[in-house]
């Protein structure tokens, strides 16, 4: 059973990045852990309250925080760009400043406020090589041997991108487990399926491994950029759209930025009975 942060139950925020919704549980006093059941009850839109992922803030001695990311499965995901970008510009609500530093299992993420309400994260530099997406084989990351000639990118997690004439057509609903699970993603992948709308302008959708289809994906977004800044399609600095908005990405020389907009939804507390049956 998880610990309580109190006698009465256990905090959290529910926040989202463009609609990519998270529950978000502030463990810098320590005394929280939780199981993967417990983790995908929380998950359940009908019996808990629902999310793509959940976000620990933890106490970091050379960070503002560290972050650990559960999928809606309970599994761990080492990386989530919409959910850091959250939980940075919650930090800087709280001490005022414009500039923090976020511990990941991708490594230190430095984010900044973009002004006009919008928030900045690196995401660090994409993993372009087959061993560090990673994929079973030794291929050409940038042209898979699947059907639909897809490019490979690891972003701290691994991402499988589509080029495909209307993004809005493809059934997500079976096109994204169908390649979640393929045998050369040994961890399976998050799938994007995308299309030009004009210079440096993208249209993607998304499939989350272990979540499913979510309105938008931060970390989903990066890889789809630098694929099609690799494949020529786009410059490296590029618009996405999304079903739940719009975000801007721009592939750096010290990593891939992401910026976009962020919100703080509701406060609440789990009931230990809730936990306790989890």
């Amino acid at each position: 059973m998880a610990q309580m942060a109190h006698k009465n139950g256990l905090p959290f925020l529910k926040m989202h990045g463009l609609g990519n919704d998270f529950v978000v549980i502030d463990n810098r006093q320590g005394g929280v852990t939780l199981t993967a059941g417990q983790v995908a009850a929380i998950a359940d839109r009908h019996r808990g309250v629902g999310f793509d992922q959940l976000a620990l803030i933890e106490a970091a001695a050379d960070a503002d925080a560290r972050l650990t990311f559960y999928n809606a499965d309970g599994s761990l995901s080492a990386t989530c760009g919409n959910a850091t970008r959250c939980v940075a510009r919650l930090v800087m609500d709280e001490t005022g400043a414009d500039a923090v530093t976020l511990l990941t299992e991708r490594g230190r993420l430095a984010a900044v406020d973009a002004g006009g309400g919008l928030t900045s994260v690196n995401m660090g530099a994409p993993l372009l090589d087959w061993a560090s997406v990673p994929l079973a084989r030794d291929v050409d990351t940038l042209y898979l041997p699947i059907p639909g000639d897809p490019v490979a990118t690891g972003m701290g997690n691994p991402h499988c991108t589509f080029f495909v004439r209307d993004a809005g057509a493809v059934d997500l609903s079976t096109f994204g487990p169908e390649h979640e699970h393929h045998p050369l993603f040994p961890e399976r992948t998050n799938v994007q399926v995308a299309h030009l709308v004009g210079p440096d302008h993208l249209r993607m959708r998304v499939w989350e491994r272990g979540t499913g289809i979510t309105l938008a994906s931060g970390s989903s977004s990066c890889a789809t950029a630098v694929a099609a800044a690799r494949r020529g399609l786009t410059g490296r600095a590029v618009r996405i759209d999304l079903d739940g908005g719009t975000i801007h990405i721009d592939w750096r020389a010290d990593g891939v930025w992401m910026t976009g907009s962020t919100a703080h939804v509701f406060d609440g507390v789990f009931t230990p009975d809730f936990l306790g049956g989890a």
